[in-house]
């Protein structure tokens, strides 16, 4: 295998940070950042909204591959300012993909299964993308940017992303659930939404595979079960041997959003499971993963 030189954009983040960790060890690594110092790699400060300031990094880093995982992904946030959400999930996305095509990179974006209204769920890639908020639309737009770039790109979808460490300044979903668990609190999540939990050290398997193998189109490389976030952190108490009970079932209509959310944006993994070496894993084998990653194999 040839040795690459590998930009990842978000490279402070829950997913970027695995990602660049990952790349190191057989890559050399440039890890852009704006806020978020990155744990491992040559840390490049980027901010997204220069353009111009995107494309000299580009231009001076000269990158084999650029990994785009960096977003503005409150989703309340982008519905109530849509020209930063704009700029950032779309704007600077045609920027860095026009910039890989100039640079003859391959280019890997970062995706999200919101672009789909969550009507049915399980859906496959070539299936019609309708978002139903502006943090979805956004992202799709950014998709639409990669596609007309004209460089070598995969676009990768995932699903509530979660993984063993706080990231970008903030809890993910699963260590947010833990920590209150643990305390003895309550939580109340939602029985009537359903999604495709990923976790981000597999996610970051399957990102570095297709980069090495320059695998093309669109790919969803969420976690392989559908389930509730109220089945996820049931799931989730059971693994870490917490009390369950404590998980308390909401409907999204009691909840106070600034945007609408899909009740069913849940992923078919079925070709990155035919396609990919690293398979999207099954809930349990995740939280397994996760369970060893926080405990560091100590599991007495």
């Amino acid at each position: 295998m040839v040795k690459m030189r590998v930009l990842v954009t978000g490279a402070g983040g829950l997913l970027g940070s695995a990602v660049a960790s990952l790349a190191s060890e057989k890559h050399e690594v440039f890890a852009a950042f704006n806020k978020h110092f990155p744990s491992c790699g040559r840390p490049v400060k980027l901010d997204l909204l220069d353009g111009e300031g995107t494309a000299a990094v580009v231009a001076k880093v000269r990158p084999d591959a650029i990994v785009h995982s960096a977003a503005l992904t409150d989703v309340d946030r982008c519905e109530g300012d849509r020209d930063l959400a704009e700029r950032v999930n779309h704007d600077a996305t045609k920027a860095l993909s026009e910039s890989a095509k100039r640079a003859g990179a391959f280019f890997l974006y970062v995706s999200t299964d919101y672009v789909f209204d969550g009507a049915r769920g399980m859906y496959r890639e070539e299936d019609q993308a309708n978002p139903i908020n502006l943090y979805g639309l956004t992202k799709l737009r950014g998709e639409q940017a990669v596609e007309a770039s004209g460089t070598e790109f995969c676009i990768a979808r995932g699903s509530v992303i979660y993984g063993a460490h706080p990231a970008a300044g903030k809890v993910n979903y699963a260590l947010w659930l833990l920590e209150n668990l643990r305390r003895g609190e309550h939580v109340r999540v939602l029985r009537d939404q359903h999604v495709s939990p990923t976790l981000n050290l597999s996610f970051a398997r399957m990102i570095l595979e297709a980069l090495e193998r320059r695998q093309t189109g669109i790919f969803h490389m969420a976690g392989a079960s559908r389930v509730s976030r109220y089945d996820f952190a049931v799931a989730l108490a059971d693994a870490f041997g917490l009390d369950s009970s404590l998980v308390e079932p909401v409907n999204m209509d009691e909840m106070r959003w600034v945007a609408k959310r899909p009740r069913d944006s849940s992923l078919d993994v079925s070709k990155a499971a035919s396609l990919l070496s690293e398979k999207p894993l099954l809930l349990p084998d995740a939280l397994l993963e996760l369970k060893h990653a926080l405990t560091g194999g100590n599991e007495s």
